[in-house]
């Protein structure tokens, strides 16, 4: 084939997915020249699987998005139509937002957002194959015959490579939602030593509103507080919709079990590694024999639309089956198919050969960021996008990559979980992988990250103004707490009203605060506190503050532990010759190559004993020099 070489670019981003997008808007907005693949134009930001943004964990990597300066956030918020806060009954460290999304207008939200920025080429065209030369990237050249050169490529392509979809004995090679799939640039990620795996995903029907009778149902609606996941708090004129929830039952179940020899998933036609925190319907009722029924929630595709999508049913049986379970589930009896179910098989890679900037290690100014990387979901996808985007900009102008620690963002968590252990399945960010999850809320992503994506170049300085506010205004309102120091006397009718224990000597307002049941709105009906002249965000910060200020110490202290480890840098250490390492561990860490003892200790099969002899060995060098 003849190619036609074109200008050069800064950046380069195969992909235009949730990774995709962040990773190209992020290049743009940072001044440099980039082209952005996609091998659809109908493919950009779709939602493939679940019309959703947010939810636990998801929801603190979205306002970490938007905090640095990205844009999933914004989008969201534009396009929602339905919100809810999920788990306000329990502590605020697991505080998520979620919001149901028009995946129509998100994609075309997205879209719009892409075609107007300067410095950005949306493209529809696929890549093929790279250009290295001598270990470092130079370009990629794609199907219809053109050949881009540039100085950083990201590679973003989602579930696209080598795609195949299966239904049942049904099998056809492509991507999602009828897309076509990507399926050349596998063989030229291997030619240059790239290791690749094989994982899956899937995703239930969708089917014809006007068949289904919702008064069978529950009806699931939106909270009524105003939520919005950007900091910048946009305003917009939110369409709202409800979703429905039903259930399964005995006869669901005997289905499925009557057509297990027809699942691709449990008679070996599916290669493919897939989600353990996101199983099929047939996966639920093999391994949780013992439950009578599962959840299942009926939500809107788009206001567009007559397609609902069938939360909770995930499945890849064939079409048959599928129509006969969905028919025995209350509210469905008559429910016609739209669009089957089905399982999608792809290439992604192992993700320790990236470093922390999420750059290969042996190909120099190319990186991957996405369901490339082994991740699922569009949050975690959309958040290395982002870094991707932001380190690769960083690569070109000979700058210093950004990484977040562990302690500073999930982004961190989910980055460092991914480069350093691997995944031998699609890893899904969970609240349990942050150890100092107490430290990384979601109502504090503004005051964690602004400061830096403002330093970057992304964040701007209306969003950095506004961070710098808050801080202020909550130091104000816990020094005034703090200062307030009242008699028992001027407490009773307060304490009296919260089912409180009168103290017997004065007390500030301050630790009046950190009882159970007392908060800054009832101070401020009780008229001990003027919270009028403050923003909504930084009172529920500063009470945050107050409340949990012995477990944010303790946490506080934790991390200045971990951040020690990690001042202990490795360079360039021949770990197999090294004498005391078990040869396991000498093996996994020249495969990783730790950046510092912190990260060599987070490497499975690297034991304490381990870290102990490179302690040892460090401390020699260092009395050395």
């Amino acid at each position: 084939m003849n190619t036609i070489k074109t200008k050069t670019f800064d950046i380069i981003v195969v992909g235009a997915g949730h990774a995709g997008c962040e990773a190209a808007l992020a290049s743009a907005r940072l001044g440099n020249n980039t082209l952005c693949l996609s091998i659809s134009l109908d493919g950009v930001a779709i939602m493939a699987c679940n019309p959703s943004v947010g939810g636990t964990s998801k929801g603190h990597l979205v306002r970490e998005i938007d905090a640095l300066g990205g844009q999933m956030g914004i989008n969201i918020d534009k396009t929602s139509i339905q919100m809810k806060m999920l788990n306000l009954s329990k502590g605020p460290a697991v505080h998520s937002l979620r919001a149901q999304a028009d995946k129509k207008d998100y994609h075309e939200e997205m879209k719009s957002t892409l075609e107007k920025t300067d410095n950005l080429l949306l493209k529809q065209d696929e890549a093929v194959s790279l250009i290295v030369e001598d270990g470092e990237i130079k370009g990629v050249k794609t199907s219809i015959g053109f050949t881009y050169y540039s100085k950083a490529v990201v590679l973003c392509t989602g579930v696209y490579l080598q795609g195949k979809i299966i239904i049942g004995e049904y099998t056809k090679s492509q991507g999602p939602s009828g897309l076509a799939g990507a399926n050349e640039l596998t063989n030229s990620l291997i030619e240059n030593g790239i290791e690749v795996a094989r994982f899956k995903t899937g995703t239930p029907a969708r089917v014809d509103l006007r068949t289904l009778d919702l008064s069978q149902m529950e009806i699931q609606e939106g909270q009524d507080d105003i939520y919005n996941f950007s900091f910048l708090d946009i305003e917009n004129n939110r369409k709202v919709s409800p979703c429905y929830l039903t259930w399964t039952n005995e006869k669901t179940h005997d289905i499925i079990r009557n057509n297990l020899h027809r699942s691709p998933l449990y008679c070996g036609d599916i290669e493919g590694t897939g989600p353990r925190y996101c199983p099929s319907i047939e996966d639920k009722v093999v391994r949780f024999a013992d439950k009578e029924r599962h959840q299942v929630f009926i939500e809107p595709e788009s206001q567009s639309t007559n397609e609902m999508y069938v939360q909770g049913m995930s499945t890849s049986l064939p079409i048959d089956v599928q129509i006969a379970m969905l028919r025995t589930i209350k509210g469905m009896e008559n429910v016609e198919i739209m669009r089957a179910g089905y399982a999608i098989e792809y290439d992604c890679i192992n993700p320790t050969q990236l470093d922390s900037s999420l750059m290969f290690k042996n190909i120099k100014g190319l990186f991957a960021a996405g369901q490339i990387n082994g991740s699922s979901g569009y949050e975690e996808a959309a958040a290395q996008g982002l870094m991707a985007g932001i380190n690769a900009s960083q690569y070109i102008n000979n700058k210093e990559p950004l990484v977040l620690s562990r302690s500073d963002a999930y982004i961190g968590v989910l980055i460092d979980d991914l480069v350093t252990k691997g995944t031998n399945e699609p890893y899904r960010m969970m609240t349990s992988r942050a150890e100092h999850r107490l430290l990384l809320r979601q109502d504090n992503a503004d005051l964690r990250l602004t400061k830096t994506g403002y330093e970057i170049g992304l964040a701007g300085k209306e969003r950095y103004d506004l961070m710098l506010r808050k801080q202020r205004e909550v130091a104000e309102i816990i020094e005034t707490l703090d200062k307030a120091k009242l008699p028992p006397k001027d407490l009773t009718a307060l304490f009296e009203d919260c089912n409180e224990t009168l103290p017997a000597h004065a007390i500030s307002l301050k630790d009046t605060l950190k009882r159970v049941n007392i908060t800054l709105d009832m101070l401020s009906e009780h008229s001990l506190f003027d919270s009028s002249n403050y923003m909504k965000d930084s009172l529920f910060q500063a009470q945050i503050q107050i409340k949990y200020e012995g477990y944010i110490g303790r946490q506080a202290l934790q991390v200045h532990k971990q951040k020690r480890m990690e001042s202990f840098l490795i360079d360039n250490i021949d770990f197999l010759s090294l004498k005391g390492l078990r040869k396991e561990a000498a093996q996994k860490l020249n495969e990783i190559k730790p950046k510092n003892i912190g990260q060599a200790s987070r490497i499975s099969g690297v034991s304490p004993a381990d870290i102990g002899v490179l302690l040892i060995y460090l401390e020699k060098e260092r009395q050395l020099k």
